[in-house]
């Protein structure tokens, strides 16, 4: 589809809400991760081989062909991120707090629909649903430097966990509301945003670079939604929709309410 032409209404960058201060999960202060270890009996020759499958399976035939992303998807042990025993298949899976972890198409559909137009090496990228730390491992993978914010403590405590034993423990979890974005490491190249909203949150588009910055997230009502990206130059934004999903909701001051 076409671009249009977007801006956000008012001027003023959005501030934490009272009570709602972000804090960030330390090192010392990880949950030990129950169930979290590789499934019993599987070498990692076997998960090497299945994560080859679901890269050309799953990515390469449905037509995302970038080395550098391919080559992450090869790269990052998905089943260390989620307690099941078909880690690396066509679907979405059910996680702690009532959340999911997408399928691997649609994680790689959105970090190639948001690349920063120097591509993600040193780009400064936030996330938005940690869940289970899975897409915030891909990304600095590819070389970008990667705050994420997850509104579940318990569940950025055991991403916390899972990113540490995958190789990842550099990647920043910050827990708080997520429609507020992280103001103190702004602006980001690119935004990713793994809830749906009813629209589009103001602090997030604000904290975009204005020299191409993206945002990818799914918009609609809670049962289904438009996968939109938007792009900021300057003070002007564009905005476009993709391809129709389903996501959890994002809850909170710019989001859905519990």
């Amino acid at each position: 589809m076409r671009w249009r032409r977007w801006w956000p209404r008012g001027s003023r960058m959005a501030t934490r809400a009272p009570g709602r201060a972000h804090g960030v999960i330390a090192p010392d202060r990880r949950a030990a991760a129950e169930g979290a270890g590789p499934l019993a009996g599987v070498s990692e020759t076997e998960w090497a081989l299945a994560r080859a499958r679901m890269v050309h399976d799953q990515l390469e035939r449905r037509g995302l062909r970038e080395e550098e992303l391919l080559h992450a998807f090869h790269r990052v042990p998905r089943h260390l991120f989620v307690d099941s025993d078909d880690p690396y298949g066509d679907r979405a899976l059910a996680i702690a707090s009532g959340q999911t972890i997408s399928q691997p198409y649609v994680v790689a559909a959105m970090t190639a629909a948001a690349r920063p137009p120097g591509g993600y090496r040193g780009a400064r990228v936030l996330e938005v649903g940690t869940g289970s730390g899975y897409s915030a491992a891909i990304l600095p993978e590819m070389g970008a430097q990667v705050p994420t914010v997850e509104r579940h403590a318990s569940l950025g405590a055991e991403a916390v966990e899972r990113l540490r034993r995958a190789g990842y423990g550099d990647v920043k979890i910050v827990v708080g509301d997520g429609s507020l974005g992280w103001p103190e490491g702004a602006p980001y190249e690119a935004i990713i945003v793994t809830a749906a909203g009813p629209s589009v949150p103001r602090p997030l588009v604000e904290q975009l670079s204005p020299d191409g910055g993206r945002l990818v997230m799914p918009v609609g009502t809670r049962e289904q939604q438009w996968l939109t990206v938007v792009e900021r130059n300057g003070s002007a934004f564009r905005q476009r929709e993709v391809e129709p999903v389903v996501f959890v909701p994002l809850v909170g001051e710019h989001g859905f309410r519990e």
